[in-house]
């Protein structure tokens, strides 16, 4: 088993917890920022933590960090300090982590389609 998966999701697949193989991928993915910070450093590249925070209007420090840090202790994101002062820390995706980019991209297309509905809906509703 890989070294970077939290311990957490580790012992629920040694122990057989997990009903189904959806149940890993929505572990690893859960989390109300992971999927959009995902698409971030997946499709715009690596960032800082500063321009992250920026991205996210809503996210508290103490949030974005531990989303980040699940998402480096699953394999998924990569965490570069780069030794300059002051120091540089980015973050990007990792090989597995590109993996996931399809999946993140189809829910971004899925999303921006069924708001488009509900919108149109709305509209065809205030017309009548």
């Amino acid at each position: 088993m890989s070294d970077t998966l939290r311990e957490e999701i580790k012992n629920r697949i040694l122990n057989h917890d997990y009903h189904c193989e959806k149940e890993l991928t929505l572990s690893i993915l859960s989390g109300k920022w992971k999927v959009v910070i995902l698409w971030h450093l997946g499709v715009e590249g690596p960032h800082r933590f500063s321009e992250l925070q920026k991205l996210f209007s809503g996210i508290s420090h103490k949030v974005l960090t531990n989303q980040l840090r699940e998402l480096i202790e699953d394999g998924i994101v990569h965490r570069e300090v780069y030794p300059e002062v002051p120091p540089k820390v980015e973050y990007s995706m990792t090989e597995l982590g590109m993996t996931l980019l399809p999946i993140v991209e189809m829910m971004y297309d899925w999303g921006k389609q069924r708001m488009a509905q509900i919108k149109q809906e709305n509209n065809v509703q205030e017309d009548k």
